[in-house]
């Protein structure tokens, strides 16, 4: 079981748009000497809806080799389209990922059973462990806590990211869960409380950005000790806040090429972070301790 910070991996690309590998290998050493404890690679950060298969594939491949065994890579490999996920999910598989994250299909709105039996038929099909993502603010469609538990009897489905930001949903979900299927949070902004109440982790943007101070966090945080949680998420809380004033990833990719570590590419149609924005976002980053 991965526990603890887990890295929402941006996708560095070059001004042509094609990835830029060079780059990534750099993240890859910069949060595997920081702290983090595995990167989630072609997730929503990773701007996965903008990538060919064969692109989508080789990205979560390189990453394993780039990593060599010093972070689990997670594949995202989620797909509103079932045939589609279980391909991307066997590719990542057979690079050697350690798992793979699974949103919910996004934009067809499937009924609650729709959602089971999608997620039952990847799992089926494909030998890896499987994270469920539920982000209902981008997908249209919430996985909702009957259909979480029912599928945590399946087979090779070993975890949910929660992306939805209810700390009192959330704690009423967890009881209903087995021990061992931990439940990651996936809102920057509240994911000390979710750890305060029973998450194991988080699979965070903030991470990108800082992420000695998210890992740090988030182990007083899973220890149970609220105080100190506090105080070092407290000059976080700027970032919680301005990596989204724009839609994600747009001012994280600005921020981390600020840091020095990647250039500002982003694909259309997602457009480089407003210039009102950018101010606001350092000042975030400064109280950080990042700049």
């Amino acid at each position: 079981m991965i526990e603890g910070s887990i890295v929402a991996l941006v996708t560095p690309m070059r001004e042509d748009g094609s990835i830029d590998y060079e780059a990534l290998a750099r993240l890859i050493d910069f949060h595997a000497s920081e702290g983090s404890k595995a990167l989630v690679i072609a997730g929503t950060s990773g701007e996965a809806s903008t990538l060919t298969f064969d692109e989508h594939s080789e990205l979560i491949a390189f990453a394993v080799r780039a990593a060599d065994g010093r972070l689990p890579i997670i594949g995202g490999t989620g797909s509103n389209n079932t045939a589609e996920a279980i391909e991307l999910t066997a590719a990542a598989a057979r690079a050697g990922v350690a798992a793979c994250l699974l949103v919910a299909p996004y934009y067809v709105k499937p009924t609650q059973e729709g959602l089971y039996r999608h997620h039952r038929r990847v799992a089926e099909a494909v030998d890896i462990p499987q994270i469920l993502y539920n982000v209902p603010g981008r997908t249209a469609v919430d996985l909702h806590d009957d259909t979480v538990v029912r599928l945590a009897a399946v087979d090779r489905i070993v975890g949910l990211k929660d992306a939805t930001g209810d700390i009192p949903r959330l704690r009423a979900l967890l009881p209903r869960l087995p021990a061992d299927f931990p439940v990651y949070s996936g809102d920057d902004a509240t994911t000390r409380a979710a750890l305060l109440a029973g998450a194991r982790g988080a699979i965070s943007v903030t991470a990108n950005v800082a992420p000695a101070a998210m890992a740090a966090m988030c182990e007083v945080a899973m220890a149970g000790d609220a105080p100190r949680a506090a105080e070092l998420d407290a000059p976080l809380a700027g970032l919680h806040r301005t990596l989204f004033l724009e839609t994600n990833p747009i001012p994280v990719k600005w921020a981390v090429h600020r840091l020095g570590l990647i250039g500002q590419t982003l694909r259309l149609p997602l457009t480089p972070l407003s210039e009102s924005c950018r101010a606001p976002l350092e000042q975030a980053m400064q109280t950080a301790g990042v700049l």
